[in-house]
């Protein structure tokens, strides 16, 4: 819930600032607080383990650019598409992820149910996105379409590097690094496009909302609970967030949905949860 009011909150700003800058604000405001929280674990951990080799840069670097072209293109697809469509589509690619690495015949069907669910997307419709002038209620925007699954290829290869990364750093110092990384990647459009906007204290309150509900607070959690509940309850539990964004954009942001969208939803909500249910668990979020 914290991730998508965020998300909503976020789409709240792009009529007044552009998406970019929106994105960065998120980004550094994130980085900022899990630096300080985490920046004595991170020492820690370089104190313990020497020198980092090339070998650990180039993992938490790749982790980073993810991170920040994950987090742009999500914000580029909320602008043109949807809240809760923009999410569904995101989520094929942690839904690949699952699938590939349990491989058991059941998988066939989360495959063509969530197929289904992309057919059913494929029609359009939704209230548009939040740029100024974009359109609304003429069926789903390519490039927003676009953004959408280029965010679910980097959110796959987030699960892999974040998986590579936890081996090479302990704790959460390889998020917190990586974290920085995301933020100076895209710094210079985000600046750019943003300009003295960015410097409005009304704008930088929003930011630092944004930045903690929807990376802060849902990284926190995620990690408390991974401790704490089998991993596969915790992907069933994640299945639901697409749900979840549908409603944020709803009550928030006002985007009404066609019923075969919420269809399209729940499908692929429920090929989420199968997928999950069979996966194992290191290869969830």
């Amino acid at each position: 819930m914290s991730l998508q009011v965020g998300a909503a909150w976020a789409g709240r700003l792009f009529t007044v600032l552009p998406v970019a800058a929106v994105t960065g604000l998120r980004l550094w405001w994130a980085a900022l607080v899990m630096g300080v929280i985490g920046w004595r674990g991170v020492r820690r951990a370089h104190a313990q383990q020497g020198r980092w080799g090339r070998g650990d840069w180039l993992v938490v670097l790749a982790f980073g650019v993810t991170l920040g072209v994950m987090n742009f293109c999500i914000y580029q697809a909320f602008a043109r598409i949807p809240l809760g469509i923009a999410v569904t589509i995101e989520f094929l690619g942690p839904l690949v992820v699952a699938i590939v690495a349990s491989r058991r015949v059941l998988d066939v069907l989360w495959v063509l149910l969530a197929g289904v669910g992309v057919l059913l997307l494929s029609g359009g419709g939704g209230s548009g996105g939040h740029l100024p002038g974009g359109p609304a209620g003429h069926g789903l925007d390519v490039v927003g379409v676009a953004f959408a699954l280029v965010s679910a290829a980097c959110w796959a290869a987030y699960i892999l590097l974040s998986r590579a990364t936890g081996r090479r750093f302990p704790g959460s110092s390889g998020l917190v690094v990586a974290m920085i990384l995301a933020a100076a990647l895209v710094t210079p459009v985000a600046a750019a496009s943003g300009g003295a906007g960015l410097l409005r204290p009304g704008v930088l309150a929003a930011g630092a909302g944004i930045g903690v509900l929807s990376s802060v607070i849902p990284y926190w959690l995620e990690l408390e609970t991974l401790r704490r509940v089998p991993a596969r309850v915790f992907g069933i539990w994640m299945s639901l967030e697409p749900a979840v964004a549908a409603l944020a954009g709803l009550v928030i942001l006002g985007e009404v949905l066609a019923p075969r969208e919420w269809l399209a939803i729940g499908c692929v909500v429920a090929a989420c949860a199968g997928a999950a249910y069979g996966a194992p668990k290191t290869v969830l979020r």
